[in-house]
């Protein structure tokens, strides 16, 4: 008896061959004459060729990165293109389109599809399979396509002539003429996975394979085309070492560098912003935006505990950590605040408010912070905001303006204590003041707030702590509450000064 997923992909092949067929009808009374102008034409236009061809995979207008993309690849026979297009942005479906219009019009005639392993390399070789048994357009301007010699889903080659065989990551790629034409073209995709990038031996050794055995398969004499899909999932993986090798590494993430869709006909920043909304962080920017968190380069594990009443704590404090842009983006800076305290030589994170936020809204936090420490019986709290000299005009201008505005409509007035000390590398900063901590579970974040999205992130924000981290200010501003307690509680002789320390009443 079948299982039910094989089942469930039986049913979901079925419907693609019955949706390729309904989607390529052809003019049966279409002279001979307009059928070799129309083919003329199509075939000296990429996009429009792959409109008519495939109108099923052709549902969006292509923004300018595909197009570029196209164009690269058709001027050169001979070229290495490595391709990290985020998820929903049709790598695999472009590429497709590409390999056949050069497979019909003759330009290529022996392909190699390579993945993971050799039951995924079947699978990303199936659709190429079916469309040549199945588009009526692509048979009707070319003429039959289902070979007689070898049809199988893993090796077929076509009526014409042109040969198509996958190839499980590691497998010996010997014997793969095609007459006399050796491969003169490389498909890689999905080569990559999570599992095997853990391990740095195993991605050397996939590297290895493809350009020692793999690549070297071509002709010398006749120009190989290789195009590889894959996102960044981790910092050492085949498509990063591969890319170093290629002529063009085109990376495109699903939001540009200014926050907005890459391919906005096809993904709204609605779209974008539902698709985003379940998934963590760490997830988003491995598969989004071909920026992998390593997850446990510091820190492997939050300690959740329960927290001692706020105004029992030997020190309490807010901690904020500002960022100059007014973005609002998911992919911009974050800003936060935290509730901080200290007990009997632990450290607790009581409250956090952490994202992607206008300033306005940041400063909102900082008023939060201080009337939750309120909430909680604190009738003095301190509030501590980063501000190093780079920071200071910053201050001067927009926040402190903020600040006073806020607080007249909140009616409430915060004496801001500057933390002005002169700081270093921020993954250093926290590996030298909360590594300690962790290592010795004296770092406790409230269990009372693991549901709430903000602490949520600031979980993902620590448990990706890494030299090479882009999101690292939830940790960042938890080090500068913690320093600050740290030095309170280690003061004995009135010596210590806290740099450039200010305090504004408003």
């Amino acid at each position: 008896m079948a299982k039910k997923t094989d089942k469930a992909q039986l049913h979901n092949w079925s419907a693609f061959v019955d949706n390729t067929r309904r989607a390529t009808p052809v003019d049966l009374n279409e002279t001979p004459t307009d059928k070799a102008k129309r083919i003329k034409r199509l075939e000296a236009n990429d996009e429009d060729w792959f409109k008519y061809y495939f109108p099923n995979f052709y549902t969006s207008e292509p923004a300018q990165f595909h197009k570029k993309a196209t164009q690269r690849v058709m001027a050169n026979p001979e070229w290495f293109e490595v391709r990290s297009w985020s998820r929903e942005l049709a790598k695999s479906a472009r590429t497709m389109m590409e390999v056949i219009k050069l497979t019909a019009t003759g330009k290529k005639r022996n392909w190699l599809l390579v993945s993971n392993t050799y039951e995924n390399a079947c699978r990303l070789l199936l659709p190429y399979k079916i469309i040549f048994e199945n588009n009526t357009r692509l048979i009707n301007d070319y003429g039959e396509q289902v070979g007689s010699v070898k049809w199988e889903a893993g090796e077929f080659i076509t009526k014409p002539g042109a040969a198509f065989r996958a190839l499980g990551a590691g497998q010996s790629p010997r014997g793969s003429r095609n007459d006399n034409y050796r491969p003169d073209g490389i498909l890689i995709d999905d080569i990559d996975t999570d599992e095997e990038c853990r391990n740095p031996d195993r991605v050397t050794f996939k590297v290895d394979w493809i350009e020692q055995a793999l690549i070297p398969t071509r002709s010398i004499s006749v120009p190989l085309l290789i195009i590889v899909c894959g996102n960044i999932i981790a910092k050492y993986c085949c498509v990063t070492e591969l890319a170093k090798k290629a002529d063009v590494h085109d990376i495109v993430n699903i939001r540009d560098k200014n926050g907005k869709s890459t391919w906005p006909t096809k993904n709204t920043e609605e779209m974008i912003d539902r698709a985003l909304k379940p998934i963590k962080l760490s997830s988003q920017q491995k598969e989004y935006y071909n920026n992998p968190i390593i997850i446990g380069k510091l820190f492997k594990s939050v300690a959740w505990g329960k927290c001692p009443k706020l105004t029992s704590c030997e020190q309490w404090l807010t901690y904020s950590d500002p960022a100059t842009s007014d973005k609002k983006t998911k992919d911009s800076s974050t800003k936060g605040t935290g509730v901080i305290g200290y007990k009997a030589g632990k450290y607790y994170l009581y409250k956090i408010w952490l994202g992607s936020m206008t300033q306005s809204e940041f400063v909102k936090t900082i008023y939060d912070a201080k009337a939750y420490a309120i909430n909680k019986g604190a009738d003095t709290c301190q509030t501590w905001l980063e501000n190093n000299s780079l920071q200071d005009p910053f201050y001067q201008q927009v926040l402190k303006k903020l600040i006073a505005a806020i607080g007249i409509v909140r009616k409430l007035r915060l004496a801001i204590s500057l933390d002005a000390r002169k700081k270093g590398d921020k993954y250093d900063r926290l590996e030298a003041t909360l590594e300690p901590l962790w290592r010795q579970g004296d770092l406790i974040f409230n269990e009372d707030e693991k549901d709430n999205p903000h602490m949520q992130l600031m979980e993902e924000q620590f448990l990706g702590v890494s030299p090479n981290s882009k999101f690292m200010d939830g940790p960042d501003l938890l080090e500068g509450g913690t320093w600050i307690i740290q030095n309170r509680v280690a003061k004995s002789d009135n010596t210590y000064s806290y740099g450039k320390r200010q305090n504004y009443k408003y």
